[in-house]
């Protein structure tokens, strides 16, 4: 029975770091949306914030933290996180 336990939650931590992504909470309050370049898991790829709205989005990756490139320098987040977005700056909430 213990093996059947153990071999279950492997499993479960392989399909789980498999399918990773970062999901974080934001709110622009640039009237324009932004789009950011972002690094995750050695690939770089790129992020749109709606303007002037309050949302959630998900950055597709095999990782839980991501860097997002702006003008005014680079942000580390995690899953999970809040940031803010103003006059094209990211500061984490």
């Amino acid at each position: 029975m213990k093996k059947v336990i153990l071999s279950v939650a492997v499993v479960a931590l392989a399909v789980s770091t498999a399918f990773s992504a970062v999901t974080i909470r934001y709110q622009n309050k640039d009237s324009k949306s932004s789009t950011f370049k972002v690094k995750i898991d050695g690939s770089t790829k790129e992020v749109t914030f709606d303007g002037s709205k309050t949302s959630s989005v998900t950055i597709q990756g095999g990782a839980t933290e991501a860097v997002i490139i702006t003008s005014c320098g680079e942000v580390k987040v995690k899953t999970g996180a809040n940031i803010e977005i103003k006059d094209g700056c990211i500061k984490i909430n």
